[in-house]
């Protein structure tokens, strides 16, 4: 069933309810409630069939481009309308005077909406720019002079915006009708290829903005819609939604790295020991994991059953829960063979109160802590913060002496 993680001894190194403003977010698809580089040889220099005309042979190098030394991220994360507020000072501050050294900021969001003013021909047809972030140049030199690592956040095959007026692009029922989920929104159809150019176009206008990061989220298909209901069109046969998703997501990792970004992608936790819901949502863990840098699963204690991993209610059991779901990810990404390409795992963690389900707890700095501190005793070293409203826990980080 849906959600239900095996509960075997595999144990590895989704998202909170939409918030009002500033912000929405990807939800686990669970009880169907959607609460939200390969190295690449160097160019052969043709050997002369002429004398050097000087007695000294010249020698023909290309120069080295120097390797930038990535920090180990702790981040969290803030809304197109938090990053252009008043109110981000006190982010800014939250990083300043805590352990927080990067930000994920939303570039396009589940709305479709892209968050600046870009000059993209896509979001110009589409009038998808907002001017949330009103001067992103300043942002974004104000955040570099902090230090701090910042990820461009863009949502892939939710959006709306693009759907409603691009139907041909949209996901359809068999009948012919538009496929539209519990909030009445469309998707955008993960088979066809102008929507992973349009996603490609953001990620280089954000990476040519100066971000460190290019991240993508919703880099699936909706759970609320069945095979049998859907139509995905002609391209999708003989092609399984998994095959998909690891297209693009190779696809968009071919596109961006030899731009000096990095590329990483949120996930489900649960696809990283249920093939179940990898096969729903067209996420297969191990296999995107070797076209990103880093790859995120969505490990929030509230988002997993109760009896998952022998855990009775996960919620209560963040330390236990976070530890048992990065230990099933790293036996997932053991299968990579030594040598290939294999993606970091950096999860999410919760800093919210889960209130909507039975069993939950209010989280606080101790409940945050104990999320970090499983991450660590996991074997990864990086994370990060999700609450939808960008309200973080100060007593749940270690403060910067």
């Amino acid at each position: 069933m849906l959600f239900m993680l095996l509960v075997s001894g595999a144990a590895g190194c989704i998202r909170q309810p939409e918030a009002e403003v500033p912000a929405v977010r990807q939800a686990p698809p669970a009880a169907e409630e959607e609460i939200a580089g390969e190295e690449q040889a160097e160019p052969e220099v043709p050997e002369d069939t002429e004398e050097p005309e000087t007695e000294e042979e010249e020698v023909l190098q290309e120069p080295e481009i120097p390797q930038k030394e990535l920090p180990k991220v702790k981040g969290i994360y803030i809304t197109g309308p938090m990053a252009g507020h008043e109110g981000m000072a006190d982010r800014e501050q939250l990083a300043a005077d805590t352990e927080l050294n990067a930000m994920v900021i939303d570039i396009k969001n589940d709305e479709g909406i892209v968050t600046y003013k870009m000059s993209q021909p896509m979001v110009e047809e589409l009038g998808a720019g907002l001017a949330y972030i009103q001067d992103l140049p300043e942002l974004m030199g104000r955040l570099k002079g902090q230090e701090l690592y910042l990820i461009a956040r863009i949502v892939a095959f939710k959006d709306p915006l693009l759907a409603e007026k691009r139907p041909e692009l949209c996901i359809r029922k068999r009948d012919g009708s538009v496929f539209r989920d519990k909030n009445g929104l469309p998707w955008v159809n993960p088979y066809e290829e102008e929507v992973w150019e349009y996603l490609a176009a953001l990620g280089k206008e954000a990476a040519g903005a100066g971000f460190d990061e290019i991240q993508f989220d919703y880099i699936r298909f909706p759970t609320e819609i069945s095979d049998e209901e859907a139509d995905y069109g002609p391209k999708a046969q003989g092609k399984s939604k998994t095959d998909i998703i690891t297209e693009f997501t190779a696809y968009v990792y071919e596109q961006l790295s030899p731009l000096g970004v990095q590329v990483s992608a949120d996930v489900f936790g649960t696809v990283i020991d249920n093939e179940d819901d990898g096969v729903l949502v067209g996420q297969d863990y191990g296999a995107m994991a070797r076209h990103l840098d880093y790859i995120c699963p969505m490990v929030y204690p509230s988002h997993y059953r109760d009896g998952v991993y022998g855990i009775e209610h996960p919620d209560l059991m963040p330390y236990e829960t976070v530890a048992a779901a990065l230990k099933a990810s790293g036996e997932a990404l053991d299968g990579i063979p030594e040598g290939e390409h294999r993606a970091i795992v950096r999860p999410w963690l919760q800093d919210f109160t889960a209130v909507w389900i039975s069993h939950h707890q209010s989280y606080g700095g101790s409940q945050i802590r104990q999320q970090i501190q499983a991450v660590y005793d996991s074997g990864c070293e990086e994370w990060l913060l999700w609450n939808a409203k960008c309200s973080y826990t100060p007593e749940g980080l270690l403060s910067e002496d």
